[in-house]
């Protein structure tokens, strides 16, 4: 798709959209000679990052099983499956940026998939709940090298407006996992005990290990690399920490993923034990999911024409709309599921027009240091969204009303960050430069 600066004569969502200008560039060439098609890079990109939504999805089913079996008393404390692997991929994304900086994005991404796929198939034999999370944790932190490197691939082979398109429509592709995740898990149950969950996603991360082997090349030529040392890594996190576009929009989306993340640890809770959908709680939740990716592919068409400010600046403050009327219904004690089911899928829509815009304008002004970059960017993402999710959570009292006030939270810190980054104007497409 070849996007415009001219804009349409047209109202609703096309209306708001043009009450602002953008400078943005046009839309840019691949940086390097592929020998994959697009649409067989976006396909390979995506089945990576899949791979963190498989690992926390395809068990939410199995979550309660999982209690049982290995004698956890606590509903709340279950969550902590979850957790625990968030925990784990986040810390290593430290390690594998600067990594695949100085030896390539090949090897450690081929080296975190065969970590991944090895706990994965140890904890089908797990003795106790400890032990779970234990190799949960070091499955996190082999998957912590499909979400940096995965990134730095693309930041390798595009930049501006291709950049956010593709990562978008990788984001659409890999959020096909979250809706059919659940009903994998809970098929596998109707056969199975909740270890031979464990199983399916060894083998999947090893067919995603023979991919990369036999097609996915080597991105980063051995001119664009940087020492492994640490006066040179500790320069390169410098550099990230210092842009002050670059970690307001990583602060942003951390506080935005700690919402989903809040919903997905409390989500069996939520669905079976408020609303009582039992079965059907994977079908309800492949629907929000779903979602998310219609909002994906969207966004990589509005991207192109209008920018990823304009685009996701308004997806923030209808954001923060949704959880501000969710908040004060779930509190005045009036939330039926088809309200509940609204006003969510609204949020969710929107979070699918806003995560792969800011984290691609976190990226934008650091492409010389891409693989640290998204280190430190992933690094603050997930520990502080794991972080945030748990508290969100730990806090559920068998009603929706604290993952309500959850969310509208960390809508209206997002919006602050949001803010400082733009110096206090929404809608800006202005260029940032790498010292922010």
């Amino acid at each position: 798709m070849q996007p415009s600066d001219r804009l349409p004569r047209s109202g609703g969502m096309e209306g708001l959209l043009r009450m602002t200008s953008t400078t943005e560039p046009a839309v840019n060439k691949p940086a390097i000679a592929m020998p994959l098609s697009k649409g067989q890079f976006i396909a390979i990109m995506a089945m990576l990052m899949s791979i963190n939504a498989l690992s926390i999805d395809m068990m939410l089913p199995g979550l309660q099983e999982i209690g049982q079996s290995l004698g956890v008393a606590d509903e709340n404390s279950r969550q902590f499956v979850i957790t625990s692997y968030l925990i784990g991929m986040g810390s290593a994304q430290l390690f594998f940026g600067p990594l695949s900086d100085r030896f390539g994005r090949k090897m450690p991404l081929i080296g975190g998939l065969v970590i991944y796929a090895l706990c994965a198939f140890a904890i089908v034999f797990v003795p106790s709940f400890g032990a779970l999370l234990a190799l949960r944790f070091v499955q996190g932190l082999g998957a912590a090298a499909t979400r940096v490197i995965s990134v730095s691939i693309v930041r390798d082979i595009y930049g501006g407006r291709m950049m956010a398109e593709v990562m978008s429509l990788v984001m659409m592709v890999f959020m096909v996992v979250p809706v059919i995740a659940p009903s994998i898990g809970q098929l596998v149950m109707l056969f199975a005990e909740w270890h031979m969950i464990f199983l399916v996603i060894s083998i999947y991360a090893f067919f995603a290990t023979v991919l990369v082997v036999l097609y996915l090349p080597e991105t980063l030529g051995t001119e664009r690399r940087r020492p492994f040392t640490i006066k040179g890594i500790a320069a390169s996190f410098a550099i990230v920490l210092g842009n002050r576009t670059a970690l307001c929009y990583a602060l942003a989306i951390s506080f935005i993923f700690g919402a989903l993340f809040g919903f997905i640890n409390s989500a069996q809770q939520v669905m079976v034990g408020v609303f009582g959908l039992g079965h059907y709680f994977p079908l309800v939740f492949a629907c929000f999911a779903g979602l998310m990716a219609v909002a994906s592919f969207v966004n990589s068409r509005l991207v192109g024409r209008y920018g990823m400010h304009r685009v996701s600046h308004i997806a923030l403050l209808l954001f923060v709309a949704a959880s501000a009327v969710w908040a004060l219904f779930s509190a005045a004690g009036f939330l039926p599921f088809w309200l509940f089911a609204i006003l969510y899928g609204s949020a969710m829509f929107q979070f699918g027009l806003i995560g792969a815009n800011f984290n691609a304008m976190a990226m934008e002004p650091l492409g010389h240091v891409a693989g640290t970059a998204s280190s430190v960017i992933g690094f603050m993402q997930t520990i502080g969204g794991a972080l945030i999710g748990a508290m969100i959570g730990q806090a559920f009292d068998g009603t929706v009303t604290p993952l309500a006030f959850g969310f509208l939270s960390v809508a209206i810190i997002g919006l602050f960050f949001v803010l400082l980054a733009e110096r206090g104007r929404l809608f800006s497409s202005d260029q940032h430069n790498p010292a922010g």
